[in-house]
């Protein structure tokens, strides 16, 4: 019988907060400037004397979050000191959150959470000069949102990649949402870490590893799964103590995962509190005058739609597919427009229709075309309605829109002018349906022992010889009347 395994992972996500400016001085916090040390002062490059100021911006932000995810505000927080050297840390140690973080507990996606808590970003180490590297300390003192999980367990490596993918997707749409953190994974402002373990016992936890700075989602899928499955391998062949507690990367043109460091331990960096910074009561910094619970209850009020709550309600108020829902869910101003049209519309059943246009044909003509802008909602509307009503076919519709989105005009004058309205004349229509009849005897013949797929090359046939502007449905409609 074949040995099972299980793998835990646990999460740890880095977000970079969007404020004015850094989290301890009042330099500038700008994830797009390319010219290198430009946004720097004594404080963020820690000259001798020089003392830190809390962003307040950037401690709302991780509040909002918590709220959010229905974890617990702590009353009291501070900060601390995370001693280590590396060449991108310019005191020597970085300002975190240790014993008293700001959030703690919580749950998305599948993952229960652990804390939540703020300290500061490093510098960015440049390694593209051959023999020497470079320090840009632009990054240095961003705020920066430490997100840890809860471990969990799943039942295959698969399983266990598509969940820590799927949690980094929803984490980064919630700090969108919040309007706390463009979280843009390409530019290094949301970076993931994977803790993870393998036990054939379900019950323990086996030897963990962590892969640091995962930087796509499809690369914390990819690391997780290849990690697992490399130390499934190590077991099988009688090797699991060759697995120890240490600090892997990824490695993206191999595919695979390799050694960095020995893993440390919280002891390691030799955590105390930074003496330089005031202990917060945020009952006191955020509430209204009436407690920790009415500021929290005030603040939690004001938070907009969460992704969840709007896959809720869109399954709920328009019924359409899972998969429409996520496109709306992943595009915001997408999601606004498609609301609009969808209050002009009104009925499910237009809607419905409308979502499908949206999620196929005009999304694949953004994709297709940069030029390519969404008609405002109430041309796209009238599009929708002349196709529920049958005055345009699906096939005109889609070749109207490919217009509109170019040149933003009425779909009604656009079928006027190039006569695309369908005839609906049942007199014409079967005029044009006998001559298809009476010139395709074989195909009549086939249709009437059986086969049903005749009927549609005479429909075929029938819009041919109308130059498209019979109404498919009547003229199907027709012909099979004419051939009983």
């Amino acid at each position: 019988m074949e040995k099972k395994y299980y793998t835990t992972i646990g999460l740890e996500v880095h977000a970079e907060l969007k404020t004015a400016t850094k989290m301890f001085c009042d330099s500038k916090n700008d994830p797009d400037e390319v010219r290198p040390n430009v946004n720097i002062c004594p404080i963020c490059m820690a000259y001798p004397g020089t003392l830190p100021v809390i962003n307040k911006r950037a401690v709302e932000h991780v509040v909002r979050v918590g709220l959010a995810v229905n974890g617990k505000i702590a009353d009291f927080t501070e900060f601390d000191r995370k001693n280590y050297f590396y060449p991108d840390i310019p005191k020597g140690y970085q300002i975190s959150q240790y014993k008293y973080p700001i959030v703690s507990g919580g749950h998305l996606a599948s993952f229960d959470l652990t804390r939540i808590h703020l300290e500061e970003d490093t510098a960015n180490s440049k390694h593209d000069r051959g023999d020497y590297s470079l320090v840009d300390f632009n990054r240095a003192g961003v705020p920066l949102m430490e997100l840890v999980t809860e471990p969990h367990t799943f039942e295959t490596p698969e399983e266990a990649g598509l969940a820590g993918s799927s949690f980094a997707k929803e984490l980064q749409l919630l700090l969108q949402y919040l309007g706390v953190s463009e979280a843009n994974m390409e530019k290094g402002e949301m970076r993931v870490e994977a803790n993870i373990s393998v036990s054939s016992d379900k019950s323990k936890y086996g030897t963990k590893v962590e892969v640091k700075n995962l930087n796509s989602f499809r690369t914390v899928e990819r690391a997780i799964k290849y990690e697992v499955e490399r130390m499934i391998e190590l077991h099988e062949e009688g090797k699991g103590d060759e697995i120890v507690q240490e600090t892997r990367g990824w490695d993206e043109t191999g595919q695979k995962t390799f050694s960095q460091r020995k893993k440390e331990s919280s002891h390691d960096y030799r955590y105390f509190p930074d003496p330089d910074l005031p202990k917060l009561k945020l009952s006191e910094v955020f509430s209204a005058g009436g407690g920790p619970a009415s500021g929290w209850d005030k603040m939690r009020a004001e938070l907009p739609e969460l992704p969840w709550q709007k896959r809720d309600r869109y399954k709920k108020d328009y019924g359409i597919k899972d998969e429409d829902i996520e496109s709306y869910i992943n595009d915001i101003n997408l999601a606004l427009w498609f609301e609009e049209v969808a209050t002009i519309l009104k009925d499910v059943a237009k809607v419905k229709t409308a979502s499908n246009y949206i999620t196929s044909d005009l999304v694949g003509l953004q994709k297709a075309n940069l030029d390519v802008r969404r008609p405002n909602a109430e041309n796209f509307a009238e599009l929708i309605e002349m196709v529920i009503t049958g005055d345009i076919s699906s096939r005109t519709a889609k070749d109207i829109l490919a217009m509109i989105v170019l040149k933003d005009e009425s779909p009604k004058k656009i079928a006027d002018q190039k006569s695309l309205i369908q005839k609906s004349d049942e007199g014409a229509i079967k005029e044009i349906a006998q001559k298809v009849i009476d010139a395709n005897e074989k195909v009549v013949i086939e249709y009437k022992a059986g086969k049903e797929a005749s009927l549609q090359f005479l429909v075929g046939q029938v819009m041919k010889e109308s130059k498209g502007s019979a109404n498919p449905q009547v003229a199907s409609k027709i012909l099979k009347d004419l051939l009983k």
